[in-house]
């Protein structure tokens, strides 16, 4: 028996329903946006067993992301945590069935406080989904289960649903890298984010800096000394005149020319890539993701050359 096809099977079923529930997408995803943007209070999401679970990583999402949020359990809600909800506050609950039962309380504490509702429903005609002020269609054909039993594909698509509208917010926030970064202080992205490209660049005597008029016999050297793998070279106005790198010294001797004889102004790569030392940590990572490079000159606001940053400085820095 070869599992990995059964695997592939319910990979291919999920991703169906996604799609299928991509194609339904209506104006009531745009007023649940509009409505989760102006709320004043906080999104309380809520959901019995899986639903609840899938609840709880919305949830975590929206605090994520700047959308103040909580999960509210419904059994809990039964024993006092429905004063947890204030008329400010907006309700999401995620069900797949649409039955009321253990809802019907936090349902009825919400209507109390006129507090708007939103449903993440998986059956349309459902009591649930008919009382809710903007119902989001989360159906889903088949579960990915053999049995059409296990919730597979119905939480799968409940899920995509929250994080479509957590994405949605984003954009219509212009939620930003830094403000992420404010929320994630203690991780290894959010410090990347946090870093500035000047905490880490080599500048003043640790920049490997060469004249135009150097031998390669001197350019090696200071590449050696410096240990960056390139050397860089200053224009008369201060800006960046080049950068040599050991890669480009390889395939300058692999086409068997005299480079000894060459200085550093015949080598150069001229207008090398560059960023700005005030720039975030993240945005040199991509650069040299993008344009496959593993050293970049910075430069200051008046685009003078100041340094360079090397990728082993930010994978040493353990933020990646």
């Amino acid at each position: 028996m070869d599992v990995r096809q059964f695997a592939k099977e319910v990979m291919r079923s999920e991703a169906a329903a996604i799609e299928a529930m991509a194609s339904r997408l209506d104006e009531q995803f745009n007023a649940a946006v509009d409505l989760i943007q102006t709320c004043a209070g906080r999104i309380i999401l809520t959901g019995m067993g899986k639903s609840g679970l899938i609840a709880r990583k919305i949830a975590a999402t929206f605090n994520s992301t700047g959308i103040s949020s909580i999960f509210l359990h419904p059994a809990e809600a039964l024993h006092g945590d429905l004063g947890l909800i204030r008329p400010e506050d907006i309700l999401i609950i995620v069900s797949k069935s649409g039955r009321m039962g253990e809802l019907d309380p936090i349902i009825a504490a919400s209507r109390r406080l006129q507090v708007k509702i939103i449903v993440l429903g998986g059956t349309i005609d459902s009591p649930l989904f008919q009382r809710a002020d903007i119902g989001l269609d989360c159906s889903v054909a088949n579960e990915a289960c053999p049995n059409n039993l296990v919730p597979t594909s119905s939480s799968t698509a409940a899920l995509v649903m929250g994080d479509a509208l957590a994405i949605a917010l984003v954009r219509a926030r212009n939620f930003t890298p830094e403000d992420f970064a404010g929320l994630h202080p203690g991780g290894a992205i959010g410090m990347r984010l946090l870093k500035h490209v000047s905490e880490l660049h080599h500048s003043g005597d640790q920049m490997p800096l060469v004249c135009p008029k150097a031998t390669m016999s001197e350019m090696v050297v200071e590449m050696t000394g410096k240990r960056l793998g390139c050397v860089l070279m200053k224009n008369d106005n201060g800006t960046t005149g080049g950068i040599f790198t050991d890669g480009d010294l390889r395939r300058l001797v692999e086409l068997k020319k005299d480079v000894f004889s060459m200085t550093a102004e015949e080598v150069m790569i001229k207008n090398p890539k560059s960023v700005w030392e005030g720039a975030l940590l993240d945005t040199a990572l991509a650069m040299m993701e993008k344009y496959t490079i593993t050293q970049l000159p910075t430069v200051d606001s008046n685009r003078q050359l100041v340094g360079v940053i090397h990728l082993h400085d930010i994978l040493k820095s353990k933020l990646v």
